[in-house]
C-alpha cells in the first residue's frame, strides 16, 4: 500500500508516503547496548501497537497473487486538472492521480493493517527506548530510474525542502522532527524535538527521498511549480504529460525493488493512463462509451439508476459493491468561525437544525448513506455514548468550559422525519438565533442593527447541486439570505480554501489512524490564522488544544484512544461543521478484463495495487 498517512490525507506522494507506525515490532534484532550507552533496537518492521502481522520470512503479502501476469494497459478517469507536480509547496494546482507510483518511501504499510510499516528504501531502522532519534539504513541496491543510487543525501534534501518550503499543513505536522543528519551515504539520523513521543518516528519513516542530483541539473528550483516529469524511484515512471488532459505511467521492468517481499504480486499493469475531465456527467458518459476501464462511483443516483447501459447487461462491464472497513474522517460543510456572524456556537447549531438529511437520504440518496456522527468514523477513536473512564478523566478538568451536554448527552446531529416538513427544527433554530442576537422580522433574519444574516455555500462537484439547493431552500425559509455557489474548478476551490474565503465549504477531513500531529494542524489554535493551514473552520479553543496535547504526548494506546474520543466530543459539541454522510461499501464498475487475487486486502479494493489484465479475458473483449 503505497499511500500512507500524509499521502492519503493530502493526495500527495511525490515527497511523502506511509508514515503509519512508531513502536517496536516483534521482528527486532537484539538490543545493542555498550557500557554507559543507551539500548538501541534494530527492526525491519514497526508496529504502533502490538506486533506486525508479517515477519521477515514473509514471501509476499497474502492479498496478492505472487505470480500475477504483468502486462496490459489500464485507462482511468480523473476529475479536475493540474498545473504542477510539486506536491510539497503551497503554490499551484498539484495533481492527485497516484503520483506516488513513481516514488518509494523509507518504509511503507500493508493494506491488511493499520499502524504498521515495513522496510522499503530503508532495510531497517534503529531507535532508542525513549524514541528521541531514529537511524534509517538505506538499501545499497535502491536506485533512481536513471540508475543513480538513492542516498541519505536525497532523504535529507527532501526533508530540508519540506521544512523550508512545505505547505503550512505539512510543516506543522513535521514540526516534531527537529533535524536530519547524514551519517554515511546509506545511513541517515533524524532527531526529534521531544523524548518519549512515538509519532515523530512515524513521520520520519514516511519520508520519500528527492533526487538531489536531478534537482541540481539545469537550475531546477524545488520551491517553484513545475510540469516536467520528475525523476522517480518507484515501480512506475511518468512518460507523458499533457497538462490538464492526460498522464501516462509506464511500469519500470527493472525496478530495483520488484523482488522485495512487499512488492511481489503488485504493480502488474504495464501502462496506466489518466484522462482528465472537468464535468462529472461527461466523465460517466465516457465510461459508458468504453473510454476507460475502471470506475469508483460516488453518486447514489447514478449507482441506483444510471448503470443500465448495454455493456453491463451483456456482461462486458461488472458492477460490484465491496464492503469497506477503512476508517473514515469527517465529510461536512465546514463553517468558517472567522466570520463574525458564524462565531457564536448557537448560530452554528441553528444552521445544523436547518439541514434535512433524512429528506435527502430518502429522496436523493436512495437510503445508501449513513450520517456522520464523528470526526473518526469507523474507528475506535470516535466518541459514542457518554464519556466514561479515561475519557471522562481527561474532560473533567474542563467541565466549566464545556457545554453541559458533553457530559450528559450523546452527540447526534439534529434529525427530521424525512417528510420535508422541518417546522420543529425551524422553531429550535430560530430560538437559538434569537439567543445569539438574531430575530426574524418581516421574513428576514436580522441583528439588532437591522443587518441581514447572509450565507454562501461553496461546492465544486455537479453532483452536489441537488441536495445543496435543498439545504439553501430551508435556510431561506428561515429568513437567511442564502445562496449556493458551485466553483468552476479545483484551482479556485483550493485558492478560496487556502485564503479562508468562505462561509460554508464542502470538504472532507480524511483520517488514517493512528492519530497524531496532523490533528494539531487541523484543529490547533496556532494554525487558525495561517493561510493554507488545515484548520479550515478557524478553531481557537484552549480545551481543544489541551486534548491535542494529550494525543501527541500519549505513551500508551489507552490514553491515545481516550484523548481522541475526548477531542471528537469537544469538536462535535462546538458545532464547527454541518456533518454530511458516509457509506460502508465501495461502489465499483469495471470492464470484465481483469484478474483479482483470491481475497481482497482488508483496507481498500486493491485495484491498481494487486489486480492485473487477464490475457484471455482481454483478448475475448478485443481490448488492450
Amino acid at each position: 500500500m503505497r499511500l500512507g498517512l500524509l499521502g492519503a490525507v493530502l493526495g500527495l506522494a511525490l515527497g511523502l508516503a506511509a508514515p503509519l507506525s512508531s513502536a517496536a515490532s516483534a521482528q527486532e534484532a537484539p538490543g545493542q547496548e555498550a557500557p554507559g550507552q543507551e539500548k538501541v533496537t534494530k527492526a525491519w518492521a514497526i508496529a504502533e501497537w502490538g506486533e506486525p502481522l508479517y515477519g521477515p520470512d514473509m514471501p509476499h503479502f497474502p492479498y496478492v497473487r505472487p505470480d500475477a501476469p504483468k502486462g496490459g494497459t489500464v485507462t482511468l478517469a480523473a476529475f479536475g486538472g493540474f498545473d504542477s507536480f510539486n506536491t510539497m509547496i503551497p503554490r499551484g494546482e498539484w495533481q492527485r492521480t497516484n503520483i506516488g507510483l513513481i516514488s518509494d518511501s523509507l518504509m511503507e504499510g500493508s493494506a491488511d493493517e493499520i499502524g504498521v510499516v515495513y522496510g522499503a528504501v530503508a532495510e531497517s531502522v534503529e531507535y532508542p527506548e525513549d524514541y528521541s532519534w531514529a537511524i534509517f539504513n538505506l538499501r545499497p541496491e535502491a536506485r533512481w530510474h536513471d540508475g543513480a543510487p538513492i542516498t541519505a543525501e536525497d532523504v535529507k534534501f527532501a526533508f530540508d525542502i519540506l521544512k523550508q518550503h512545505g505547505r503550512p499543513f505539512l510543516r506543522a505536522i513535521y514540526d516534531p522532527v527537529a533535524s536530519a543528519e547524514i551519517l554515511s551515504p546509506h545511513r541517515i539520523r533524524f532527531a526529534f524535538s521531544t523524548k518519549g513521543k512515538r509519532k515523530p518516528l512515524i513521520l520520519a519513516a514516511g519520508m520519500s527521498p528527492w533526487p538531489k542530483h536531478w534537482w541540481s541539473q539545469n537550475g531546477r528550483d524545488p520551491s517553484q511549480t513545475f510540469l516536467e516529469p520528475p525523476l522517480g524511484s518507484g515501480p512506475y515512471r511518468l512518460v507523458t504529460v499533457e497538462p490538464g488532459r492526460r498522464l501516462v505511467y509506464e511500469r519500470v521492468p527493472d525496478h530495483w525493488g520488484a523482488d522485495l517481499p512487499t512488492n511481489r504480486g503488485r504493480n502488474n499493469f504495464d501502462r496506466i493512463i489518466y484522462d482528465f475531465y472537468r464535468d462529472q456527467t461527461v466523465m460517466f458518459e465516457a465510461f459508458k462509451g468504453n473510454a476507460y476501464d475502471f470506475r469508483e462511483e460516488t453518486s447514489p443516483l447514478r449507482w441506483a439508476t444510471g448503470y443500465d447501459f448495454p455493456a453491463l447487461a451483456e456482461g462486458r462491464v461488472v458492477k460490484r459493491e465491496i464492503p469497506v472497513q477503512t476508517p473514515g474522517g469527517m465529510s461536512a460543510f465546514f463553517i468558517n468561525t472567522r466570520r463574525p456572524h458564524l462565531a457564536d456556537p448557537r448560530v452554528r447549531e441553528a444552521i445544523n437544525h436547518l439541514f434535512d438529511f433524512e429528506w435527502i437520504q430518502k429522496n436523493i440518496f436512495f437510503g445508501y448513506y449513513k450520517r456522520n456522527t464523528s470526526y473518526f468514523i469507523q474507528s475506535e477513536y470516535g466518541s459514542s455514548g457518554l464519556p466514561t473512564g479515561r475519557e471522562l478523566e481527561l474532560l473533567e478538568p474542563f467541565r466549566d468550559r464545556l457545554p453541559a451536554r458533553v457530559f450528559t448527552q450523546p452527540f447526534e446531529p439534529p434529525k427530521t422525519d424525512g417528510s420535508g416538513n422541518i417546522r420543529a427544527n425551524q422553531r429550535r433554530a430560530l430560538q437559538l438565533f434569537k439567543e445569539a442576537g438574531w430575530e426574524l422580522k418581516d421574513g428576514r433574519l436580522v441583528n439588532a442593527q437591522g443587518q441581514p444574516f447572509t450565507l454562501e455555500i461553496l461546492t465544486i462537484l455537479p453532483d452536489d447541486e441537488r441536495w445543496t439547493n435543498a439545504y439553501v431552500e430551508n435556510l431561506r425559509k428561515s429568513g437567511i439570505e442564502a445562496r449556493h455557489v458551485r466553483l468552476p474548478d479545483t484551482a479556485t476551490w483550493e485558492r478560496r480554501a487556502d485564503q479562508f474565503d468562505f462561509d460554508l465549504f464542502t470538504a472532507t477531513y480524511t483520517f488514517f489512524p493512528p492519530p497524531g500531529t496532523e490533528l494539531v494542524s487541523r484543529f490547533g489554535s496556532a494554525e487558525a490564522d495561517v493561510q493554507g493551514s488545515a484548520n479550515m473552520t478557524g478553531i481557537k479553543d484552549p480545551v481543544v488544544d489541551a486534548m491535542l496535547e494529550r494525543i501527541v504526548t500519549a505513551r500508551d494506546h489507552e490514553t491515545l484512544v481516550a484523548a481522541t474520543r475526548a477531542l471528537d466530543r469537544v469538536l462535535l459539541w462546538g458545532w464547527y461543521v454541518v456533518p454530511r454522510w458516509h457509506k460502508t461499501e465501495s461502489w465499483v464498475a469495471y470492464k470484465d478484463i481483469f484478474g483479482r487475487p483470491d481475497r481482497a486486502p482488508k483496507y481498500g479494493v486493491g485495484f491498481l495495487d494487486t489486480w492485473w489484465v487477464d490475457p484471455r479475458k482481454s483478448a475475448a473483449a478485443g481490448t488492450r
